[in-house]
C-alpha cells in the first residue's frame, strides 16, 4: 500500500440494514429496500465514504440456501441500490455457522459477526482506514464487529437502549439517521 492513501469506509448489514429482514431472504424476489435506506447510502457515498456490505448469512450453513441463491440476492439488492443511484463497491459473506447444517459451513471462523473477520478483509483487499470508518447495522453484532475491527458503529432500529454505548458507537432509528450521524462527527 505504498504510496497509496487509505480510504474512509461505511461497512453496511444487509437484512435489516439496506433490505427488509424476513428471517432468511432466498430469493430475489424477497428483496425489498428499507424505506430511506438508498437514500442514506447516497448521503454516506456522497460525503466520500467507499460503500461496502459485510453480512453474516447462516442460512448457508443451515442448508436453506445455497451461496448460489445468496449471491442473486445479493445481485438484486445491488440492482435496487443503483437504481437509486448508490454504488456498494464490494460485499463481504460470511456463510459459516458452527453447529451448522451444511458440513463445509458448519465452522467456526473470524468473518462471522461479531467477530471482524470480514471488516479487516475488507480493509486489505480495498485499501480502507479502518480507524476512519464506520459499520452500521441493526445488530449488537454488528456494532461489536465495527468496534472490534477499530471503527466506528451505529446501531439502528428500536433497542433497549444500553445497545450502543460509549464514545465510539451510536444509536439511530434508519440509515438516514445514521448517514447524518455519521456525517455530522466525521
Amino acid at each position: 500500500m505504498a504510496g497509496r492513501s487509505l480510504r474512509r469506509a461505511v461497512f453496511l448489514d444487509r437484512d435489516g440494514t439496506l433490505n427488509v429482514d424476513t428471517g432468511y431472504v432466498a430469493l430475489p424476489s424477497d428483496v425489498r429496500l428499507i424505506p430511506g435506506a438508498a437514500q442514506g447510502a447516497k448521503r454516506l457515498a456522497d460525503a466520500g465514504y467507499t460503500l461496502v456490505i459485510a453480512s453474516n448469512q447462516s442460512g448457508i450453513a443451515r442448508g436453506m440456501m445455497t451461496e448460489a441463491m445468496a449471491d442473486a440476492v445479493d445481485a438484486r439488492l445491488l440492482d435496487l441500490l443503483r437504481e437509486q443511484g448508490v454504488t456498494i463497491e464490494a460485499s463481504y459473506r460470511c456463510p459459516h455457522l458452527s453447529g451448522g447444517e451444511v458440513p463445509l459451513y458448519a465452522v467456526e471462523c473470524e468473518c462471522r459477526k461479531p467477530k471482524p473477520g470480514m471488516l479487516v478483509q475488507a480493509a486489505r483487499d480495498l485499501g480502507l482506514d479502518l480507524a476512519a470508518s464506520w459499520m452500521v447495522g441493526d445488530g449488537l453484532r454488528d456494532v461489536e464487529a465495527g468496534l472490534a475491527a477499530g471503527t466506528r458503529a451505529v446501531l439502528i432500529g428500536a433497542h433497549d437502549g444500553h445497545a450502543a454505548e460509549g464514545a465510539l458507537a451510536y444509536q439511530a432509528k434508519d440509515l438516514i439517521d445514521a448517514a447524518r450521524i455519521i456525517t455530522t462527527k466525521g
